[in-house]
This record gives C-alpha cells, structure tokens and sequence, in this order.
C-alpha cells in the first residue's frame, strides 16, 4: 500500500540559523535557492541525515511534508521532515519505491549496484529487500529514459 504523504526537496545554501524564542527545542533555517530565501523550521522530530551539525554555509536540501498546511507568508516557511548535506551534482529524493523499485511521485527508477550503500535511518546495514518502503536515495545521474533510471551511491531505509 502506498502512502498518502509526499515529500518535496528545496536545494540552497544555509543563510542562517536561529533559535525560535518560544519553542527552545526548535530552530529557524534560512536556505537561499536560485528563487530567493525558504525558512524551514527544524524540530527534535526533524532526520538530518548522519546527524550531521548544520551551520551557515552549508550545501543541503530539505524536505518538507506536501500534506501539512503552510502559512502565507514571506518568505516561505515549511516544517522540515528530512535534511540532507549534499555536495554539488549530487541529487537526493525522499519517497516511496514500490517492489520494482519505481517511486511513487517524480518517476525514478532505481538499479541497485554492488557499491550502492544500503541502511536504515540509524546507520545499521540493511540486508532484506528495500522495496515498499520510504527511503532517501543519494544519487548523481539518471538516464533519460521514461522512467529515469539511476544506480544510487546511498539509500536510507525508513522502516
């Protein structure tokens, strides 16, 4: 069964972060793409992928969940679900594959190769089938059939 959440990516450089004064466990990002500023707000719920520190600088993409409702305001300002460091040329996507592995939004076909790197949202090496899951796939080029196919260097397996 797929799921009803879907995920989408803004790529940028972090501009900023802040605490939120009335929310201590919380944090304001500010992330300058080719469009202008996003704001994501970063809670303790929030996977940043390796639990890598963010600072101001830093190249990342960060997904927000389409189905939660978002404040008309400027500039934009989503909660984010997932946060990626990614160097440039290099794609990340959080989505749901199928048992062909074929995602469920943007069709993305994946080919798993023997150097691909497969674990869960711990760190821990994932050895049964990664189908049917939601997963963050890292990868830097995809072929320009329809789908789009690609050998990823990393899935995260989000059980």
């Amino acid at each position: 069964m797929r799921p009803s959440t879907y995920y989408t990516g803004i790529t940028g450089i972090i501009e900023r972060i802040e605490p939120l004064r009335s929310e201590c466990c919380n944090q304001m990002i500010s992330i300058r793409t080719m469009d202008g500023m996003i704001r994501f707000v970063l809670s303790p719920g929030t996977y940043v992928t390796d639990n890598t520190p963010l600072r101001a600088g830093m190249r990342v993409t960060a997904f927000y969940d389409t189905s939660q409702p978002v404040p008309l305001i400027y500039p934009p300002q989503y909660q984010a679900a997932f946060i990626a460091r990614t160097e440039p040329g290099e794609n990340v996507v959080v989505a749901y594959f199928n048992e062909r592995l074929l995602s469920s939004e943007n069709p993305l076909q994946l080919n798993i190769g023997p150097d691909t790197r497969v674990t869960t949202a711990n760190g821990q090496r994932f050895v049964c089938g990664i189908g049917n899951n939601l997963l963050m796939v890292y990868y830097s080029a995809t072929t320009r059939s329809i789908p789009p196919q690609t050998t990823p260097e990393r899935i995260i397996v989000f059980c």
